[in-house]
C-alpha cells in the first residue's frame, strides 16, 4: 500500500475489511469495505453508512495490471462478499474513467458527481445529482451534504 501501509493496522482494528486480488502469488489490486464512517479525502467529506449499506473505497489496481478487469474483479468479489454478509447497499466512489466503466456491469448506478478543488486553503465542491432522484437524495444523506455549490476551508485527513 505504499505510503498507507501503516494505515493497514488501524483501519483493520475499527472494523474495516481488506480484499486483495492476487496474480501469480502476488497482489494485483486491493480495496477496502467498511460498514462504518469513513473520511472520503478527494471530496473532503465523511461517509456514513445506514444498517445494512457498506462503503467500498481505497481500490487500487496494481500499474502492471491495470486495464486487465482487475478492479471490475474486485468490485465483483468485494460486493459478493457484502451481499453474503446481509448488506442490502454499497455504495461507492471513482475518480478514474476507466473505472467508472467498470461500475455499471458490476450492477452500480450513479447517484452523484462531485466537482472540486481544493486550493489556497479553500475546498470547493459542486454536487450534482445523476440518475434516480431517489437514490441520489440518499447519497446526500449518507454523506450529510446538499446539493449545489460548497466552499469551506480545506481539511487533510489519512484515515
Amino acid at each position: 500500500m505504499g505510503d498507507e501501509g501503516d494505515l493497514v493496522a488501524p483501519r483493520l482494528a475499527r472494523g474495516c475489511r481488506c480484499f486483495v486480488v492476487w496474480i501469480d502469488g502476488a497482489v494485483g489490486g486491493y480495496g477496502w469495505l467498511s460498514t462504518y464512517p469513513e473520511w472520503i479525502g478527494e471530496l473532503q467529506l465523511e461517509i456514513g453508512p445506514r444498517p445494512g449499506e457498506g462503503y467500498v473505497w481505497n481500490c487500487v489496481t496494481v500499474e502492471e495490471h491495470r486495464r486487465r478487469g482487475v478492479f471490475r474483479s474486485l468490485v465483483l468479489g468485494i460486493s459478493e462478499v457484502a451481499r453474503e454478509a446481509g448488506l442490502r447497499r454499497l455504495w461507492i466512489g471513482s475518480v478514474a474513467i476507466p473505472a467508472e466503466r467498470a461500475l455499471e456491469p458490476s450492477g452500480f448506478r450513479p447517484a452523484l458527481r462531485f466537482d472540486s478543488v481544493t486550493t489556497g486553503g479553500l475546498h470547493l465542491m459542486r454536487v450534482v445529482e445523476t440518475g434516480d432522484r431517489v437514490l441520489a437524495a440518499e447519497g446526500l444523506a449518507v454523506l450529510r451534504v446538499g446539493g449545489g455549490i460548497k466552499v469551506r476551508r480545506s481539511r487533510r485527513r489519512r484515515h
